[in-house]
């Protein structure tokens, strides 16, 4: 009997550390994400779904969250259109299902490499209109533009080197 209720102690504490290490992650990539300008709860939907690795319910992320549906509503449709996350259907059940895509990571990346090349672009707009007789700022400008111009080629590879892993 003491060896059955040691067994069951065990698991119940292997049990209790994963559910603390799942509600700690999820936590975190919401404050990550809220530092990167997206919304706390999109980022905790995002970490839901890569952390359990399965679709899940439109209302099983509003009460595992423990959030409004309108906030997973809002969340779902960003990630949606980040394409990191897509709607999937059950055969003969009306509501819809969430899952990771299959490339969410190098979509991530591919997206940053998009905005960073339009920051290069605007920024070498802007070098344009300086005047040739600014040389000092022509060059700083010409720099930043350079820094955002490598930026852009480096993600790009490693979009391209997270799609290949896949």
């Amino acid at each position: 009997m003491r060896r059955n209720r040691t067994t069951d102690q065990l698991t119940r504490a292997k049990r209790d550390a994963a559910a603390t290490a799942r509600a700690e992650f999820i936590e975190k990539i919401g404050v990550i994400a809220q530092s990167e300008g997206l919304p706390r709860i999109a980022g905790r939907v995002l970490a839901m779904l890569l952390y359990d690795g399965e679709q899940v319910s439109f209302g099983q992320l509003a009460g595992s969250l423990k959030v409004s549906r309108g906030s997973v509503s809002s969340s779902v449709r960003l990630l949606e259109s980040q394409q990191l996350i897509k709607r999937v259907a059950r055969p003969g059940e009306r509501q819809d299902y969430f899952q990771l895509v299959e490339s969410a990571f190098a979509n991530m990346v591919a997206a940053s490499a998009m905005r960073v090349r339009r920051a290069a672009d605007d920024i070498e707009e802007s070098l344009q209109i300086i005047p040739a007789s600014e040389t000092g700022p022509r060059a700083r400008v010409a720099d930043y533009a350079a820094y955002y111009r490598a930026m852009g080629e480096g993600l790009d590879t490693a979009a391209k080197a997270l799609r290949k892993t896949r």
